[in-house]
């Protein structure tokens, strides 16, 4: 028997692509990425997953400057020791911090006034997220916003957005503050990759299924019919890269997926590599607060379209399930407004504004509630 993988970072002997049963994705040419070699590039949530994956064939490049950004201390050193042992370069700058610093960001911005911005910060687990809806306006749409604002100052800065699928017809916190942060990178000339599942990435089911496999099991699943779009984390990289370089501002991509798999032939997938002989049970545990059975890449307002690129579709057509995307002034407007309610704990304000700029947002029960408990807060004497 094989020895079950501790942490995404051993999960390399995997053969996704054979789960996927397709060939990877296109990658960039190194010919494409000639603009990202002689720039300044900022990666924000560079501890991450993909951020860390992304700095390491970033640092490849030698770039002019490359600065790393992230709020997770143990994160940025774990990137740190990766990068002294593959690719030395004293051209690195690794920095502790938060994209909703506003202050720091004036700072970062004004010593090392980046050109290119990989912004890949976010909280992600949604049913976490549910429970704490003030953390996730705050950092995933307020941070981009914070991030957008500081980016405005110094003209021919592009900034790529690492998006999710969840941000399609969102039924989740998550969801609905990452299609805020998408109206927010577009109208500012940004660029939106929206990504479903990564697999191998810190956090994700994959990642799951092998610790509770390495147990002995039960690997637990949320229901038997549940799917989702997937991906490997070198293609969710070679995207990114490849959105930097050739995509025109404002640009909505997503990646070029034929199928959703069901989750239950993933978790079948592992098991047959890890534990052929002693198959640990499977208990389906009913969908978690956030869940949906199955994603979509985008909207049925929304439509997708070849490019030159095999990798991607890009995504013509009106923002958002009901096609309605505010303009500039009235995005900033109720951003500021948003600002204001995170910083005054207030989440009614917080969601009608929510609400506002993603009509098609429907809140979970536990939001609901959340927001039900803070009114009646309120109004008590």
């Amino acid at each position: 028997m094989l020895s079950v993988p501790s942490s995404p970072s051993k999960e390399t002997g995997i053969d996704w692509y054979s789960f996927l049963a397709r060939p990877r994705l296109p990658s960039p040419s190194p010919e494409s990425l000639d603009r990202l070699r002689d720039t300044s590039i900022l990666v924000t949530g560079a501890g991450g997953s993909i951020g860390s994956a992304l700095s390491l064939e970033l640092a490849k490049l030698h770039p002019r400057q490359l600065v790393l950004l992230d709020a997770s201390e143990q994160a940025l050193y774990r990137l740190q020791s990766s990068l002294a042992n593959s690719s030395p370069t004293s051209n690195c700058r690794i920095v502790l911090g938060n994209v909703t610093d506003r202050q720091h960001l004036d700072e970062i911005f004004d010593a090392h006034r980046p050109r290119s911005i990989f912004h890949a910060a976010a909280y992600k687990h949604v049913p976490l997220l549910e429970e704490h809806p003030l953390e996730a306006i705050t950092n995933n749409a307020l941070g981009t916003f914070a991030l957008a604002q500081c980016a405005k100052k110094f003209p021919h800065t592009r900034m790529v957005l690492l998006s999710t699928d969840k941000a399609v017809a969102p039924i989740n916190i998550l969801g609905a503050t990452k299609c805020i942060a998408e109206l927010i990178t577009l109208a500012n000339a940004g660029v939106v990759l929206r990504l479903g599942n990564v697999l191998g990435s810190e956090g994700s089911v994959s990642e799951t299924f092998l610790r509770q496999i390495a147990a002995g099991g039960p690997v637990t699943i949320t229901d038997p019919h549940a799917e989702r779009y997937f991906m490997t984390r070198e293609e969710a990289v070679d995207l990114l890269l490849t959105s930097a370089v050739a995509s025109p501002d404002s640009s909505l991509l997503v990646p070029r997926l034929n199928q959703q798999h069901r989750v239950t032939s993933l978790a079948d997938f592992l098991i047959l590599i890890y534990s052929p002989l002693a198959r640990p049970s499977v208990i389906f545990t009913g969908f978690r607060p956030g869940d949906k059975s199955r994603e979509a890449l985008w909207s049925s307002a929304e439509q997708p379209f070849l490019t030159d690129r095999c990798s991607h579709f890009e995504i013509a057509g009106q923002f958002g399930q009901t096609g309605q995307a505010p303009d500039s002034q009235s995005l900033y407007s109720a951003l500021k407004q948003l600002e204001q309610a995170a910083r005054e704990r207030d989440l009614t304000c917080a969601m009608e504004i929510i609400l506002r700029l993603v009509p098609d947002y429907k809140p979970g029960e536990s939001i609901t509630q959340l927001t039900q408990q803070t009114l009646q807060g309120t109004t008590q004497p």
